[in-house]
């Protein structure tokens, strides 16, 4: 076993004041450290996490601003955190000579006066303070009630382990890697608070108005503590532990509560063993950092589960977490993927022996209209193979064995721990006989309060293996590949059937293949080593259908190909459902469901939307859409099919091709209809945490217009053919986005350009900047201005964007502006250039969203001299690119606010697609 760090060894005292008017804590801390390495140290290093806190530049505020996570941005000084250093001693009060890393605020480096031997202690002693920060940021520090929730709150050691320091700044993962350490806690608080923590409390006393708390505790990894004005946790007693908790408890009896946490710690004791510690501490806060998802997600007057059940699971999690956290000392940075999954399969566990025929959707499965959904039908345990697959299809899963920090919010908070979990369970189908579940016991008792890796994990689950599971490490845990098998081919005969089983993925992991008669199981068989595919004779058994993981307990990518009739007519029946739904493989799925849109001309346009996406993305889609316009008193509509093919860990990681098409009213009583084949090219940073996007879209725009009785359209049918590319990097600090485009048709070719920069600074102003520039290369003598380039308000003849009035030169819906081309707000003249144009649109902000915007650009027609046109007023930007109202001032025009009929130059930015205002939420997951 190799030498990590000590146990007991390291100690820490302190004393600890705190000032509660000003939230900062002072202390005095002396810490013992001991070198259990077989190296020599020149310097130690101490964890500090309130100082990721201090300013916008930390690792911390770092990664708040990649989630678009706003509030640490602009967040007051007094708000945020920090740790002051008074000095650094040595026992003999001699200083130390100390520093921070430069990328790693909140770590604190001790350069020794000589080198630290194998198996010596060194004494240090720390004089500091720490201003708390508030709560709003990772719900620990302190609230708006003045409560104090406080997590790594003093300096601890870090872990030499392998060679080299493993020290890792703090960015709200909850995986700071700390030593063991035994400590002593005396801290002097205004009397009026309580404290509650895991540490033994071992004194209470109230000397000159400060009341005196001592604290200790033994092999300590996290020393939560809480300071609340009233007492707002419970202490419940079972057999053997206490359990002190303000997790919700729906009102149940404490006596139930009592019962169901008994019989929790019981189960765990049973699959693992015996938890070291007496007390078990366990908040709201941490069940919130680490939630239930879904159930997190209803409000408290939506109940679909039974009594019980929602507290019963929160606090299994919860305080099962815990447990692990604080016994299993595996470094949670590099190798949190076994944490995760013996956690997730042990609620799978207790769910299958407490709750086996709980539904996803409790309750709410049995109301009519809900149960028709396959949804309705989905076990509590089905959703995290579901979730995980949600990244899986999106091609942003990551390897379990992905540094946390390098992970997408999606990933870090639900998608790999549940595939962890999930693949855990794979192992233990595959091997059977609970050969999984012994293994994990042993390595629970074999490392608790020791430390262990994921190494010793792989060796004692293979040691229990009767089967050959290097596959599981070698492409499960270590990389992204994907799990995907179809029947490629069966052969009859009257007593046998030769069936070949295709592995459409570079991998080598097992599947299991089954024998159906109506639907119940004959036979199940596990297929090994299929490099590409494998042929296997079975015998016939009477079975009317094979099926490749029939009970979907791998978590494969397309199980929509796993089935082979072998009596019936189809592989699979047909299935017609209302409103789009979960994926059922059993089925060849279609889903229809009401659609509605709005344009003036049309009206509220309505009809059926026949499709065949769910939930989980599909790499092939169609949908047809036909509707019907009240005003237009018509069919329109829209209908697209496309495919698309994936590359993992791929720079070009995306193609995607196919053909669409629209009908709508683009004035009163007058129709055009586009047709679209295309093909897109997205390219994208293989580090998927990097926002950087690039795409490259190549299509031809076909379209064809109703004749306008009252005016000559000069061309009223057209192709344009048009390559774009796109760049963006999307961030909440610093935004780039860039857009090449070019285009060719019958009488015109033109090439624009436009770029875009958004910078945060650190007092909280925002600028905005945007250059276009266009030119036509060629063009034939035309009479209008319609494909000619727009000042502010583009013609929109490739009908890209969501116009709800397009043709209006007057009225409400004249005033909506697309950003695109010149980006001008007020309405100038010349408004169009058919030869050049040449555009800078710039904003900043007064406060919060406030903006003040000005407009510069040159405007080029042909036979005449380029003209130089501005605007400047004030942008009300509620939710950017969304929703913004701009109120013009000063322009070409003069004081604009000063003429007449100001109210119809007031221009407006609405968005009322779903979709795109979903994508301005989820942002921060993906």
């Amino acid at each position: 076993m190799a030498i990590g760090w000590g146990f007991a060894q390291n100690s820490i005292s302190l004393k600890a004041h705190l000032n509660d008017s000003t939230h900062i804590l002072t202390i005095q801390q002396e810490l013992v450290y001991t070198n259990s390495s077989k190296d020599s140290l020149s310097h130690i290093y101490l964890n500090d996490w309130a100082n990721a806190f201090s300013a916008k530049n930390t690792p911390l505020a770092k990664r708040f601003a990649e989630e678009f996570a706003r509030r640490f941005r602009f967040a007051k000084a007094e708000e945020r955190g920090a740790t002051f250093i008074n000095n650094i001693t040595d026992a003999q009060n001699d200083s130390l000579i100390w520093e921070r890393p430069e990328q790693a605020q909140d770590l604190v480096k001790i350069n020794l006066d000589k080198a630290l031997l194998p198996g010596q202690s060194i004494a240090v002693k720390l004089d500091y303070h720490v201003k708390i920060p508030i709560d709003k940021f990772t719900r620990y520090g302190v609230d708006s009630d003045n409560n104090y929730k406080l997590r790594y709150w003093y300096f601890t050691p870090g872990v030499y382990k392998d060679g080299k320091w493993q020290v890792y700044s703090h960015k709200n993962l909850g995986d700071q890697y700390n030593a063991l350490h035994d400590v002593e806690i005396e801290l002097s608080i205004p009397p009026k608070y309580y404290v509650a923590s895991a540490l033994k409390l071992s004194g209470v006393n109230t000397i000159n108005g400060q009341k005196k708390v001592k604290l200790s505790g033994i092999d300590q990894l996290d020393s939560k503590l809480y300071l609340t004005k009233s007492f707002i946790f419970e202490s419940l007693a079972t057999k053997d532990y206490e359990v002190v908790t303000n997790v919700d408890d729906d009102e149940l009896q404490p006596e139930i509560k009592s019962i169901l946490l008994d019989r929790i710690l019981k189960f765990y004791e049973q699959k693992l063993g015996a938890y070291p510690h007496k007390k078990i501490f366990v908040t709201r806060d941490d069940y919130l950092n680490s939630p239930i998802y879904g159930l997190n997600q209803l409000p408290g007057f939506i109940r679909p589960f039974p009594d019980g059940f929602q507290y019963d699971i929160k606090q299994f999690k919860t305080i099962t977490n815990y447990m692990l956290e604080n016994s299993i000392h595996i470094n949670p940075r590099k190798e949190q993927w076994v944490h995760d999954a013996i956690l997730v399969s042990l609620m799978i566990d207790y769910v299958n022996e407490y709750y086996p025929h709980m539904k996803l959707l409790g309750n709410l499965s049995d109301i009519i209209g809900v149960r028709w959904f396959h949804a309705a039908d989905l076990e509590f345990n089905d959703q995290y193979q579901f979730l995980y697959m949600n990244m899986a299809r999106m091609n942003l899963d990551q390897a379990l064995s992905s540094a946390q920090d390098s992970l997408v919010k999606f990933n870090k908070n639900i998608a790999n721990s549940y595939k962890a979990g999930i693949g855990l369970k794979y192992v233990e189908d595959f091997l059977g006989n609970e050969k999984v579940t012994k293994a994990v016991k042993d390595f629970y008792l074999q490392h608790n309060m020791q430390p262990t890796s994921s190494k010793d994990f792989q060796q004692i689950l293979e040691n229990y293996a009767t089967k050959d599971i290097s596959w599981f490490f070698k492409d499960y845990v270590s990389t992204n590949k994907k799990i995907d098998f179809s029947i490629e081919k069966l052969y009859k005969t009257q007593d046998s059937l030769r069936v070949t089983i295709r592995n459409k993925r570079k991998s080598n992991f097992p599947v299991s293949l089954y024998g159906l008669k109506n639907g119940e199981i004959v036979f199940k068989k596990w297929i090994e080593n299929i490099d590409k595919t494998k042929t296997v004779e079975i015998a016939r058994q009477d079975v009317d259908r094979l099926a490749l993981n029939y009970e979907q307990k791998i978590p494969e990518f397309n199980q929509r190909d796993n089935y082979k009739a072998v009596t019936k007519l189809f592989n699979k029946p047909l299935q017609i459902r209302l409103l789009q739904d979960i994926e059922d493989p059993r089925y060849s799925q279609l889903f229809f469901m009401p659609e509605f849109n709005y344009n003036l001309y049309d009206g509220i346009s309505i009809g059926p939307k026949l499709y065949n996406k769910t939930v989980l993305s599909k790499n092939f889609n169609f949908n047809i859409s036909p509707k019907y316009g009240f005003n237009s008193e018509t069919i329109v509509g829209s209908a697209s099919i496309t495919n698309r093919h994936q590359f993992a860990n791929k720079e070009l990681y995306a193609i995607t091709y196919g053909i669409g098409g629209t009908r709508y009213s683009y004035g009163y009583n007058l129709f055009y209809q586009k047709y679209t084949p295309f093909i897109n090219f997205s390219f994208r940073n293989k580090y998927l945490r990097d926002n950087e996007r690039q795409n490259l879209l190549i299509r031809n725009v076909n379209v064809r217009r109703d004749m306008n009785p009252s005016r000559d359209l000069e061309e009223p049918n057209y192709n344009v053919f048009n390559i774009n590319y796109r760049y963006s990097k999307p961030h909440l600090v610093d935004y780039y986005s860039a857009s090449f485009d070019f285009q060719l048709a019958e009488k015109f070719s033109k090439i624009s350009m436009s770029l875009e920069y958004r910078k945060l600074f650190k007092n909280n102003r925002q600028i905005n900047l945007r250059f276009f520039t266009g030119t036509f290369l060629y063009s034939d003598a035309m009479e209008t201005n319609y494909f000619s380039f727009a000042l502010d308000r583009p013609t929109d003849y490739l009908f890209d964007y969501n116009y709800y009035g397009r043709s209006q030169g007057s009225g409400l819906f004249s005033q909506q502006i697309i950003l695109a081309e010149g980006g001008f707000k007020s309405q100038l003249q010349p408004e169009y250039a058919n030869q050049w144009l040449t555009t800078l649109n710039a904003s900043t902000n007064l406060y919060k969203w406030f903006f003040i915007y000005g407009d510069v650009g040159l405007v080029k027609n042909q036979h005449q001299n380029a003209k130089f046109l501005y605007d400047s007023g004030v942008r009300l930007s509620l939710v950017d690119d969304y929703f913004e109202i701009f109120f013009p001032v000063y322009s070409n025009l003069g004081w604009e606010v000063a003429q007449e009929n100001y109210d119809q130059k007031i221009r407006f930015i609405v968005s009322l697609d779903i979709n795109t205002l979903i994508k301005l939420f989820t942002r921060r997951w993906y």
